[in-house]
Parts: structure tokens; sequence; C-alpha cells
């Protein structure tokens, strides 16, 4: 065999350790991930939550074309 029809092995086995080198890329973007959860504030009391009226949508309700 010539020197240009031999296989070159240092490719193919750079193409068989590619999707190891994804796999090992995902799992450290995982890991990266459920490091530091995000800790979220407790809410105010003294705030009102849900629906409530304001003067701004009272004034809304009052000018609407509709009412």
């Amino acid at each position: 065999m010539d020197k240009e029809q031999k296989p070159d092995f240092t490719r193919r086995s750079l193409l068989k350790a590619a999707p190891l080198g994804a796999l090992a890329v995902a799992a450290a973007a995982g890991a990266k991930e459920a490091e530091a959860p995000a800790a979220v504030p407790a809410p105010d009391p003294a705030k009102p939550r849900g629906y409530h009226e304001t003067e701004h949508i009272r004034n809304y309700y009052r000018t609407a074309a509709y009412w």
C-alpha cells in the first residue's frame, strides 16, 4: 500500500471521541446550573396580592367607552 492509501487512525480516533466530549460539556453545564439555586425573596405581607382596585383602575373604568 502506498502512503496515500493508508487510513488515518488519528482522525478516526478524534471522530470516535467527539461524542464523549459533547457529553462531558453537557454534564458540566448541567452541574453548573445545579450548584447555586437562586433564593426567592419572601413576599412583603403589607402589599396587597391579586386584583385590587386602585385610583388608576377607577379612572380607567370611568373613562372606558364600554361602561
